[in-house]
């Protein structure tokens, strides 16, 4: 396509600079694997066809005050029936797999961070970390046994960065336990709720989960609706 455009003989500077505008419009750098990604749905949302991950353009991210006053809008009561019984599948994942002696630790925890209250109610050993609402980086300086992500991971602007400190927060044969919607076949884009909170940026497919496996060396993966596992 490039060749036959120089081809023209009515070619001009303006028209050079205008093609290859056009160009970088239609392709951004995904955040996740750092490979090429084409233009998906309207002007912002780009999907890469290393990982198949879908994300928004650097262009249309939104600012940290933007983020977290959308985020303080969110009624995540800790007692609030509705939203335990929402998160209960990764807390009955901690459960099932790990003792109260364990330690572990909710990542994106949020202005309410219900599942790190529901695992203390039953004795469990959990730290707490947020850039917005728990910022206290010192927590991010030990390993822990099970790290939690539950509606976090589709917030991420740069998720090859936030994976890669996951994994090294984790000790061995520890457990990150994710809670996302994943983008699956027949769902149809435009209309699906999930892509219209502007914070959610990056949306997973279950490729994209394998992509973050086999990049990070975890043991195991494992996906239900909802949870996803990754055993180190």
């Amino acid at each position: 396509m490039i060749v036959a455009f120089l081809e023209r003989k009515t070619l001009n500077l303006s028209a050079i600079s205008d093609f290859f505008n056009t160009c970088a419009l239609l392709m951004e750098i995904c955040p996740l694997c750092n490979s090429n990604a084409e233009l998906f749905f309207e002007s912002k949302y780009f999907r890469c066809s290393n990982c198949n991950g879908i994300f928004v353009a650097k262009a249309y991210l939104p600012d940290s005050v933007a983020e977290k006053n959308r985020y303080n809008n969110h009624q995540n009561n800790v007692d609030d029936v509705g939203y335990r019984n929402f998160v209960s599948p990764i807390v009955n994942g901690v459960i099932k797999n790990y003792k109260p002696e364990h330690k572990g630790l909710d990542f994106g925890a949020g202005p309410g961070p219900v599942v790190a209250s529901m695992l203390l109610e039953k004795g469990y050993q959990i730290a707490l970390y947020d850039p917005f609402f728990q910022p206290d980086k010192s927590v991010l300086n030990t390993q822990y046994d099970y790290i939690v992500c539950c509606e976090v991971v589709e917030h991420f602007h740069r998720p090859g960065a936030e994976f890669s400190k996951l994994h090294k927060l984790l000790k061995p044969g520890g457990t990150l336990f994710i809670m996302t919607y994943l983008f699956e076949p027949g769902i149809d884009f435009p209309t699906w709720p999930y892509r219209r909170d502007f914070t959610h940026v990056f949306f997973y497919t279950f490729e994209t989960f394998q992509w973050i496996k086999n990049r990070y060396s975890f043991s195991d993966l494992h996906l239900s609706e909802r949870l996803i596992y990754l055993k180190y």
